[in-house]
């Protein structure tokens, strides 16, 4: 039996939670060719249809190393302040035009410094762009809140000093910690330093996991390492026989620990086969607090919009499904209590109410 048709305009109209989603694997094409010509970097195209087609073709390669690499030509353009305004402006803007009314943005400020900022002025130069773009969204009638995920590499050795930086702007729009970069052959448990002093400091953190590597990097993360949610997870699925649970997937699924999946991503990596048979329509059914995501809205070429639309069209899915993964999202967004609950209440239920 196939599940009616939902347009894509009502899809986009539906209030929307994303957690995982990169601020550098997000930007507009026509933004990087300009800042790219501003600074001399060559780019595979100057044509911004042509470079989002490369973008995706590129990524989707089946590699998660290759996928990795296409952030040389979008990471070129953010070494400057304007650069990094101009950025994280856009992304709020683009983001509340596709109906996200929460959203929480990672970046890993490491990799911004090569134009002289410090580590201190990309995170206030974000944070300054990002208001600046919430300003503009609530003054058109769509806002939307930007919570700020700062990311170690995993490949280097700055995880414990960008953990100290993220606590120290905790009260500035940071809401939360996580390590990035290739996932294979560098565990979570060789930065366990960092994820000590954040416990120590009472900040949550989440951790990329489960994707290249299975469930070994699952349960490093949260049983040395500590994570309130996963970054991914879609191998999960490994200690999961039929409707069976192992004591893994037991322990994520009965402990509510929030799954931040993002199908078309996978694809790109080779995580998944299809939308039909991605993982995250079986770990739905099964009651895993699985949340949809983009992961990186150029590299993908994607947005909730049409990362709903491909569940609703290729694996069945009804707008009550897509009701229970915003609201699991907004139930395991890094910020305050009552601040989920007034959001739940206020603006996504109200919002899919309309819809049914």
């Amino acid at each position: 039996m196939t599940a009616p048709r939902i347009d894509t305009d009502p899809l986009r109209r539906l209030p929307k939670a994303v957690l995982h989603d990169h601020l550098d694997g997000g930007l507009r094409p026509a933004t990087v060719i300009e800042l790219a010509a501003t600074v001399g970097h060559t780019l595979p195209t100057t044509d911004p249809d042509e470079l989002a087609a490369w973008y995706v073709e590129a990524a989707g390669s089946g590699d998660l190393v290759r996928y990795i690499g296409t952030f040389e030509h979008t990471l070129a353009v953010m070494q400057s302040r304007e650069g990094l305004l101009r950025t994280a402006e856009e992304y709020v803007l683009d983001l509340a035009a596709d109906g996200v009314v929460y959203a929480e943005v990672r970046y890993a400020p490491e990799l911004m410094v090569r134009g002289g900022l410090t580590l201190n002025e990309v995170v206030e130069t974000v944070q300054e762009g990002l208001a600046a773009g919430m300003a503009k969204a609530a003054a058109v009638g769509t806002p939307v809140r930007a919570g700020t995920i700062l990311c170690g590499m995993r490949m280097f050795d700055r995880c414990r000093e960008i953990a100290e930086l993220t606590v120290a702007y905790r009260d500035a729009g940071v809401v939360g910690y996580d390590i990035a970069g290739a996932e294979d052959g560098f565990p979570p448990a060789d930065h366990l330093a960092a994820f000590e002093h954040l416990r120590g400091e009472s900040m949550p953190f989440t951790i990329h996991a489960g994707e290249a590597h299975g469930l070994p990097s699952i349960h490093q993360a949260l049983q040395v390492c500590g994570a309130q949610r996963i970054g991914h997870g879609v191998r999960i699925t490994e200690d999961i026989a039929g409707d069976k649970l192992g004591p893994l997937a037991a322990w994520v699924r009965d402990r509510r620990i929030a799954l931040e999946m993002c199908p078309t991503s996978n694809l790109q990596t080779g995580c998944a086969t299809s939308i039909a048979e991605h993982p995250i329509t079986a770990l739905k059914d099964l009651g895993f607090r699985v949340t949809l995501n983009t992961d990186n809205r150029l590299v993908s070429g994607t947005t909730m919009t049409r990362e709903m639309s491909l569940l609703v069209e290729e694996a069945g899915w009804t707008v009550e499904d897509l009701r229970t993964v915003t609201v699991n999202a907004v139930k395991s967004a890094f910020i305050p209590f009552d601040e989920r609950g007034a959001l739940i209440e206020d603006v996504i239920l109200p919002g899919y109410a309309a819809a049914l």
